[in-house]
């Protein structure tokens, strides 16, 4: 058994907590007991222990599997706290003490650009064999005419006198904690180091610009509503040379005229008269891949299943197919001639008049029935 404390209770936040309670939380044990304001012996570990216990509950899929499985589930899966674990942190503490590990790489280096999400609605047919869409988006790509410099071409950037080109204006403060040294990001060159004194004529200056794309999604079978694909690098361009982000498609499934699904399983309701009910029939049904004869037995019921095995949606990371379900509706007619009436008056003479209660049950109690089998 892990001997690790459970990552709601470091953070002191309940199970049910939103993004941004997870955030105040994280906030104020870092104030306490950030190791550059808190000397005393354990403060260290403690706000080690805040940061991996944030790493892992701010992401939506690391806190699904920690909550499933508690710490087995996100080993491995958690960052190195190196110095404190200053990486996914510093720009939290930077905001408190206006300071940070690295800020000056950060600001002038590279940025990976935005990551992008677009809802893309699919039919349920394409979501059980799988199809390739393209999808327009309108999206930030580098400027081609100055390549990112943010200069009109042959024109060069100028070093900023006010933070000679550092990007960073700083400052001593002093606090109840002592003196800190106030790391700002230069107002003038907002941390570029640089001016641009003639800006590029395509993109005004922002080294960016808006351009239409088209992208060829390939969606896997199998997939289902809320399923995210994600395209690596089909996101918005980085700054100084950083890579792009990530483009997410969050897929809808639409609803289908005749087939229901359940997990990996397709759901058909069948309507069958009285007579086929009570003397059996061949009927003909429509499938995801066509019609198909199916033999409806002698005596069959209202919300009688019956499976076809294989033939329903593809499993997403593993082989096979789930089934295909029919559940029978016995159809009361509504409209008799006298003929009809009188042979259903007869019918009825034989049958006898008693009644027998029967327990209302719903179609999942009988689903549950059938899959429990």
């Amino acid at each position: 058994m892990s001997s690790k404390r459970d990552y709601y209770e470091v953070l002191g936040v309940p199970r049910s907590a939103d993004a941004s309670e997870l955030k105040k939380a994280y906030r104020r044990l870092a104030r306490e007991y950030h190791p550059d304001v808190n000397k005393d012996a354990g403060a260290a570990e403690r706000f080690k222990e805040a940061n991996e216990a944030y790493e892992v509950l701010s992401d939506s899929e690391k806190r699904r599997a920690y909550d499933r499985f508690g710490h087995a589930g996100v080993e491995g899966t958690v960052g190195g706290f190196s110095d404190f674990g200053f990486g996914g942190f510093g720009d939290i503490f930077e905001e408190f003490f206006g300071f940070g590990t690295g800020s000056r790489s950060r600001r002038r280096g590279p940025r990976r650009g935005g990551d992008l999400q677009y809802d893309l609605e699919i039919s349920l047919e394409e979501a059980v064999f799988g199809c390739e869409k393209d999808v327009q988006m309108q999206r930030l790509e580098v400027c081609t005419a100055c390549q990112g410099s943010r200069a009109e071409p042959g024109t060069t950037p100028v070093r900023c006198n006010q933070c000679n080109g550092t990007g960073e204006v700083r400052n001593v403060q002093q606090s109840i904690l002592g003196s800190f040294v106030n790391v700002m990001t230069c107002p003038t060159c907002q941390g570029v180091g640089e001016i641009v004194t003639t800006p590029c004529s395509q993109c005004n200056g922002r080294g960016q610009v808006y351009a239409n794309k088209t992208i060829t999604v390939k969606i896997p079978a199998g997939v289902d509503n809320g399923t995210r694909i994600r395209l690596a690098g089909e996101g918005e361009a980085g700054l100084n040379g950083g890579p792009p982000g990530n483009l997410y498609v969050l897929l809808q499934v639409s609803s289908h005229p005749i087939f229901r699904r359940n997990g990996d399983d397709i759901i058909l309701e069948l309507s069958v008269n009285i007579a086929q009910a009570a003397l059996g029939d061949k009927v003909t049904i429509p499938t995801l891949e066509g019609e198909e004869s199916v033999q409806i037995p002698a005596g069959t019921q209202t919300g009688r299943i019956f499976r076809l095995r294989g033939r329903g949606v593809p499993h997403l990371r593993r082989g096979g197919r789930g089934d295909m379900l029919i559940v029978t509706q016995v159809a009361v007619p509504t409209k008799l001639d006298e003929h009809q009436k009188e042979l259903f008056r007869e019918l009825g003479e034989t049958l006898g008049k008693e009644v027998v209660a029967q327990e209302e049950r719903s179609l999942m109690d009988r689903l549950r029935d059938v899959f429990s089998l």
